[in-house]
């Protein structure tokens, strides 16, 4: 469908804190809690390190609320949209079909740049957005001089399915004719998202890799009262958002069931998006086990992590950034459905070091999980080396390098604004 034509932007007023500069970032936020986490460490880190921001951040999460932001950040928050299993889109609350939901989302993204005009605009993994809804606010963005960068994870998917899947979206193109940076959050050492993907030599140049984002243990009070297990020496069991991490939860609660003289206790996060039924009955039989204990939820999810003796998790990108950043002995049980990011950021994780690797069957096309196998993997944590053994230097720099990366154009905004004599 032919698209309006953007109409120019109106001459910029000076206003009082014109001085300050702004970023806008972009989480669409279809599924999970991935995104909305990784612009949130991004935004703190700006503001820690150049001070006097304001970040606004764009989140279809209905729970971008219930995470610790710094101050000089805010987020608007835009209708939902849920992905389901097979691969399709639904408004997740508005009774309307996604396409209308999809154009609220649009012209509330433009209004939003238009109004707050900022001077870098940062998108998370989607280069078109939704459906293409960044695109018109990507050329009036680009009319008002805004710096106008991409950060892709370190693992997409596979570049058969990325180069198609991006194809159809017209990604490529976007990331051609918009985008002034592709900051790619993970070590080129480890893994390359867009290689094999067929793309012009200067956008190809325009890629930079940062490294993985670090993350720390959050400032303040606990979210919640921690189970009595996490006093001593324990496995934290996550799975991010938890709606599809049912499988690696029914497989640890049944390992503790058939080996209970598992050395290590588990605790596990469900996480927000387990289904009631599915935690009502896991917590029927962890009631019965001496050494398995439950949490729904934990915004400062850091605190337990760092707290773990290990950690078994799916693989997802933040909580990888975190069995890193706190140097925890992990075993990972990734998905491989709808897509394989967790497998491939798995299997290159186990092959450098850095974590061990156990394949579900059922994922697999197998009828049944073994609990004793599972038994055995959390047995062999206890004496598993920790991540830092595997000797990367750097790995960990994302967020400075990303501050380093931003730093410059944040100083020629600020030289523009004294020149003009607009005050901060």
């Amino acid at each position: 469908m032919e698209r309006a034509p953007v109409p120019a932007p109106q001459p910029e007023l000076s206003r009082p804190g014109r001085g300050t500069p702004r970023i806008l970032m972009y989480s669409h936020d279809t599924y999970g809690l991935g995104h909305i986490r990784r612009s949130r460490a991004i935004a703190n880190a700006l503001v820690a390190a150049h001070g006097d921001l304001s970040v606004l951040i764009i989140s279809g999460s209905s729970l971008a609320g219930s995470f610790n932001f710094a101050p000089g950040i805010d987020f608007v928050h835009v209708p939902g949209v849920a992905k389901s299993e097979n691969g399709s889109y639904a408004s997740a609350n508005l009774r309307l079909d996604v396409a209308e939901v999809t154009a609220i989302r649009e012209a509330l993204i433009r209004q939003t740049a238009e109004s707050f005009r900022p001077d870098i605009f940062i998108a998370d993994k989607e280069p078109a957005g939704f459906r293409g809804e960044l695109l018109p606010s990507l050329k009036l963005m680009g009319s008002m001089g805004t710096r106008r960068i991409i950060g892709i994870r370190d693992v997409l998917d596979s570049p058969d399915v990325i180069r198609a899947e991006w194809h159809d979206k017209g990604a490529i193109r976007a990331m051609t004719d918009y985008y002034d940076d592709v900051l790619v959050y993970g070590a080129e050492e480890f893994y390359r998202p867009l290689e094999g993907i067929p793309m012009p030599a200067d956008l190809h140049s325009r890629i930079v890799y940062t490294g993985y984002l670090r993350r720390s243990v959050p400032g303040g009070a606990a979210a919640m009262r921690y189970p009595r297990a996490t006093k001593g020496p324990f496995i934290l069991v996550t799975t991010g958002g938890g709606a599809d991490g049912a499988g690696l939860i029914d497989w640890v609660i049944s390992a503790y069931e058939a080996a209970p003289d598992i050395p290590l206790p588990a605790v596990i996060t469900f996480g927000p998006f387990l289904s009631n039924k599915q935690r009502g009955q896991f917590m029927e039989r962890i009631e019965r086990l001496p050494k398995v204990d439950a949490i729904t939820f934990d915004p400062k999810i850091e605190r337990l992590m760092s707290r773990a003796t290990a950690v078994v998790a799916m693989g997802g990108y933040n909580t990888f950034c975190e069995i890193l950043s706190f140097d925890k002995p992990a075993l990972l049980v990734p998905r491989s459905r709808p897509r394989q990011e967790q497998l491939i950021r798995a299997t290159r994780a186990e092959k450098l070091g850095l974590v061990r690797m156990l394949v579900d069957p059922v994922e697999a096309g197998e009828a049944e999980r073994d609990p004793l196998v599972m038994a055995q993997a959390l047995t062999a944590l206890r004496g598993q080396p920790a991540p830092s053994q595997a000797n990367m230097p750097g790995v960990l720099d994302g967020l400075t390098r990303i501050a380093d990366h931003l730093g410059p154009h944040l100083g020629a905004q600020a030289q523009r604004a004294a020149s003009l004599g607009v005050g901060g």
